[in-house]
């Protein structure tokens, strides 16, 4: 399977508006078995989550997954930080991305493969707000040009 790829449980839309990405990498979590049930179930949120680097560990931070319905007293934190499986090297590529100026790692979308939840992750530069503006006014020209293509060819 290529990379991003399966059964996607939740999408970072905002990340694409908000962020140039640059380069992805897929990553594991350490999950307890509410917290995949929960997310499984569809019940997880990426907006406003970021990834940062500690002692050389990944840890996904803000990340929502609501708690499991039949989960009892064993239910887990819903904003806990949970540790992303990587290599030491693809965490040391991680550091030095983070270091270059205005770039930061966001996740842009979980899904499970061969039965694991994975995270996809960007390395990714702030937008400001002039080049929000070009996105927005080249893919309204886009689908502008879709619109005439679309009533010319009905014909």
């Amino acid at each position: 399977m290529a990379k991003g790829s399966g059964k996607v449980l939740a999408q970072n839309k905002k990340a694409g508006h908000d962020y140039f990405i640059e380069d992805t990498i897929e990553a594991g979590m350490v999950l307890t078995g509410t917290e995949i049930k929960s997310i499984r179930a569809g019940k997880a949120q990426l907006k406003d989550s970021y990834v940062r680097i500690t002692n050389g560990e990944a840890w996904i931070s803000n990340m929502h997954v609501s708690p499991f319905d039949q989960g009892n007293r064993f239910n887990h934190d819903p904003l806990r930080a949970r540790k992303l499986l990587l290599h030491k090297k693809q965490i040391g590529e991680l550091v030095g991305a983070v270091k270059r100026d205005g770039y930061t790692i966001v996740p842009l979308k979980m899904y499970i493969k061969d039965g694991y939840a994975k995270l996809l992750i960007g390395v990714g530069k702030g937008k400001k707000d002039y080049d929000k503006r070009n996105d927005m006014r080249k893919k309204e020209a886009k689908r502008e040009m879709e619109r005439t293509f679309k009533s010319k060819n009905q014909y």
